[in-house]
């Protein structure tokens, strides 16, 4: 058994025990991927400042998210085809985190569906739903998640057309996987994985694929989707997508403060400060150098969490002391759950809090709720070298 000390482990182990075009799915994004590089590579410009001589004893990583208690600020985030990373995955993913005292967040495209996961899991969790034209399916699928307990909303919001990730065109993305010469021999070296996916009959998506009229393969999915993101999106259909559901709802893939302040006027629990793990616009700037001007546009209107780039427990710190409430994973619980199944989610989550406790400690605080802009050190013009 190999030993764990970071992210980049469960990365490692990720790559080598998963097909490609599944790795790929999860650690990619769109065009040249520099939106997706600077995710990480801003934070690592952001440096901390080192207190000593200061009781470190009691310390807490405990907060709230939404008025839930949690074990840290962190929430998983919801991720596409996470049921093709390890089998089952969206359900070891669930239980990992209701295990741990996280939310985890259940996307529109897992392959496990509404009801598997809440069939397996000890906790209520949250449910990420696309802004679609198809409002009969829209009614029929949050009705699902309302049946099943789920306790929030997340509605993502950056996605009225999806942006183009080269490397899902050039590996044939699909899910299952179709059984080209190049595909099998890949599969051939992952026999971990194939033995899984053999035990397991969730392997479409579960909360489409036959739920949707005209879509009773996966091979017609595609089609579907295309067609249905809502380009025409604005304001007035983001609120009728809560009303539909009519409990605490997050807005996720802000990333400008006139969107943020328009999303804490429609009402709002939280709002994501994210681009999608630069998925979506390539070029556009990390979800950390846009975190402070969001949090100066809403005040204490609404929640504000940042998601995209967050790779460790000192991440975290970052985003809170720049005045965030908490903050989602996505590829870091990814590389757990392909790398170790739900003991990888729950090693992800293990890494990730004792950093930011001993990174809190020796920066001087005992709460996550105390961390401010005096724990970091930051570059003159960071936030505002671009106008």
């Amino acid at each position: 058994m190999p030993v764990i000390t970071s992210i980049a482990d469960l990365k490692a182990l990720h790559r080598k025990r998963t097909p490609k075009m599944f790795y790929d799915y999860a650690e990619s994004g769109s065009y040249t991927e520099q939106t997706f590089r600077e995710n990480t590579t801003d934070f690592a410009d952001i440096r901390l400042n080192q207190r000593v001589a200061v009781d470190m004893t009691g310390r807490t990583t405990a907060s709230t998210m939404l008025g839930q208690p949690v074990t840290m600020p962190v929430a998983l985030a919801p991720v596409g085809l996470t049921g093709m990373q390890r089998a089952d995955g969206e359900i070891k993913a669930a239980r990992a985190a209701a295990k741990f005292g996280v939310p985890y967040t259940l996307s529109t495209m897992s392959i496990c569906s509404i009801e598997d996961v809440a069939a397996h899991s000890d906790a209520p969790f949250w449910f990420q739903i696309y802004t679609l034209t198809d409002d009969d399916f829209n009614a029929r699928t949050i009705a699902r998640a309302k049946a099943a307990g789920c306790s929030a909303l997340v509605i993502t919001v950056d996605l009225q057309l999806l942006g183009q990730r080269h490397k899902d065109l050039k590996n044939g993305l699909t899910a299952p996987p179709k059984f080209t010469l190049p595909v099998l021999l890949d599969l051939a070296t992952k026999w971990r994985w194939g033995i899984e996916m053999l035990g397991t009959k969730r392997r479409f998506f579960g909360n489409i694929v036959g739920h949707v009229s005209g879509v009773s393969d996966p091979s017609r999915l595609s089609s579907w989707t295309a067609e249905k993101f809502d380009q025409a999106l604005n304001w007035d259909r983001i609120r009728r997508l809560m009303d539909m559901w009519g409990g605490k709802v997050i807005l996720k893939g802000v990333l400008h403060p006139a969107d943020a302040e328009a999303a804490a006027a429609a009402g709002a629990d939280a709002i994501v400060v994210s681009n999608h793990g630069g998925r979506q616009l390539d070029g556009a700037l990390s979800s950390i150098r846009m975190l402070p001007s969001i949090v100066s546009a809403v005040g204490e209107r609404t929640e504000v969490w940042l998601d995209s780039g967050i790779r460790s427990g000192q991440d975290v710190l970052k985003a809170l002391a720049l005045g965030a409430k908490g903050v989602m994973i996505g590829r870091a619980y990814i590389h757990g759950l392909g790398a170790m199944g739900e003991a990888g989610v729950t090693t992800a989550l293990e890494v990730i809090r004792k950093e930011l406790d001993t990174t809190m400690a020796l920066c001087g605080e005992r709460r996550v709720q105390d961390l401010n802009r005096a724990n970091l050190l930051i570059p003159n013009g960071f936030f505002d070298t671009y106008s």
